[in-house]
């Protein structure tokens, strides 16, 4: 009798095509700190961002994982925590579709992610202590007025789903 592969086995580990991922470089001087978070002229156009968000992770809470039909985000991971985020290529016509990747990020790791539409991300905060993530995504959140549905297939809220951020 063959056994059935484990539902984890389908995604094999290897970076993500159309995934960005830059470092955060804080300049430092005697009043603190500034980072740029992005730059027209060094992002891609497709991946401008519309609007800005700011959350708060609380220690060992995990967000996602979930992803979007026409949204990509640019998360920025600068501190005040470190979290475990994980991508899965969720797109069929990807030459690197069913690859995961797992970065670790934060205060320790400083780093911006692009994340294009159709890929299943989520992350958690690793730290004892909350994170904080910025999010400057290229669409509204629902749309102009907030008069469209929601962009977002939450995984999260399937108990069998497949993509699970803990190894």
């Amino acid at each position: 009798m063959q056994t059935q592969p484990i539902k984890e086995e389908i995604f094999t580990k290897g970076k993500i095509q159309d995934v960005v991922v830059y470092p955060l470089k804080k300049f430092v001087d005697e009043r603190g700190w500034l980072c740029e978070l992005f730059r027209h002229d060094e992002l891609a156009e497709e991946f401008y961002p519309t609007m800005a968000y700011i959350s708060i992770t609380e220690p060992q809470t995990q967000r996602g994982p979930h992803e979007h039909e026409s949204q990509a985000d640019l998360f920025c991971f600068i501190g005040t925590s470190n979290f475990k985020l994980r991508l899965w290529d969720n797109r069929e016509d990807s030459p690197t579709f069913r690859n995961v990747m797992t970065l670790f990020v934060g205060a320790d790791n400083p780093q911006a992610v692009i994340i294009p539409k159709g890929v299943v991300h989520a992350y958690k905060n690793v730290g004892s202590e909350k994170g904080v993530v910025i999010n400057c995504p290229n669409r509204l959140y629902m749309g102009a007025g907030k008069r469209e549905p929601i962009d977002e297939i939450r995984h999260e809220d399937e108990p069998d789903t497949i993509f699970r951020i803990n190894d």
